[in-house]
């Protein structure tokens, strides 16, 4: 071998190290979340920010990452989403805002937490007692996809979901609705009227400053989907829960305009395909996941379960109908046709509640 070709052969093989690193370096990562693997971006992949304002293990997250990896799947690598939980990028407050201005990407948030601004969505937040949250998602989804209403004009809706139906846990029993009467609960959004109409008082606070609010006897439970239990850690605080199906709490994850319009046709159609599978897929885990925190709660902290009577069940029912009844007038006098869109929320919940 000859000394020029003996150099040539040093150079390509200094020339392959290099390239190989460089492909290394510009790979991006898998999202925040973690979750199953990730498909192989490909060389200019599209990047899309997905933030996320509850902590990485709870509910809205899992689907988070479900929906990441379904992207990455179905895009063959084309499509690479870097997640943020926890209020990392926005918090729950400013998201909505946030994806407007494009801060992010995308970002899940829940209309509940801001009363009137999300009229429509409101209808599903009605305290309409729903069996679980895969129905309640998929009203949700099927009533947004029939009104496209006027709230969501700023933004691409990606797709919607709700949480399990609410229930109550308390630091002492409820074994009746006379057990609430001067109870102080902490309550969001659009749940405050609904905890009111049964007697006990709502207190509206962050998620952060409730357990420290239960030890020192500030409020003497929560008002939320089961779940939490596990999730947040309730169990240790609220020894007690009383399932009653109170209300949902609506989600929806919208993606930045802009963003959306830039995005290749083929890629659309796959964010488009995912939407309804996403709310389903997403109930259907949640609602799975609330009878496991249920198990973890007894096994771990002996959390018991109390059962309302059947006589306060139908109590609780008359004293919602003034609610749902003064959601439809404020939505008539806003110029929406309230009773039609009542009308068609309870006949979604019907045959959602009657599919397996």
């Amino acid at each position: 071998m000859t000394k020029t070709s003996f150099l040539s052969g040093i150079s390509i093989g200094v020339l392959i190290v290099l390239a190989v690193l460089g492909c290394r370096e510009q790979a991006p990562s898998g999202g925040a979340g973690g979750g199953a693997a990730s498909q192989p971006a490909l060389a200019g992949a599209i990047v899309l920010t997905y933030a996320n304002f509850p902590p990485a293990k709870t509910f809205p997250c899992v689907q988070m990452e479900r929906w990441k990896t379904e992207i990455e799947k179905r895009t063959k690598g084309k499509v690479t989403v870097k997640t943020s939980p926890g209020g990392t990028l926005l918090g729950a407050k400013n998201m909505f805002d946030g994806i407007i201005s494009g801060v992010a990407d995308i970002g899940n948030f829940a209309m509940s937490y801001q009363p009137g601004r999300f009229p429509v969505s409101e209808a599903v937040d009605q305290p309409l007692s729903f069996a679980s949250a895969k129905a309640a998602s998929l009203t949700l989804y099927d009533l947004i996809e029939k009104y496209q209403p006027k709230e969501f004009e700023k933004v691409k809706l990606v797709t919607l979901f709700t949480c399990p139906p609410a229930s109550i846990m308390t630091t002492k029993p409820v074994q009746s609705l006379a057990d609430l009467k001067g109870m102080s609960l902490r309550v969001s959004g659009t749940a405050t009227d609904v905890i009111k109409s049964l007697g006990a008082t709502p207190v509206g606070m962050p998620q952060s400053d409730t357990p420290d609010a239960l030890q020192k006897g500030v409020i003497q439970g929560v008002v939320s989907s089961l779940e939490v239990l596990e999730d947040m850690g309730y169990a240790s605080y609220c020894p007690y829960a009383t399932p009653a199906n109170l209300h949902v709490v609506t989600f929806a994850v919208v993606m930045n305009l802009e963003k959306w319009e830039s995005l290749p046709a083929d890629v659309k159609r796959v964010i488009d395909e995912l939407g309804r599978d996403q709310a389903a897929w997403t109930g259907e885990y949640v609602d799975k996941h609330v009878a496991e925190a249920l198990a973890w709660a007894k096994e771990k902290h002996n959390h018991q379960v109390n059962k309302l009577p059947d006589s306060d069940l139908a109590q609780m029912a008359e004293a919602f109908k003034p609610l749902v009844d003064a959601y439809v007038d404020r939505l008539v006098k806003a110029g929406l046709p309230g009773k039609e869109i009542m009308a068609d929320l309870l006949r979604l919940k019907a045959e959602h509640e009657k599919a397996p």
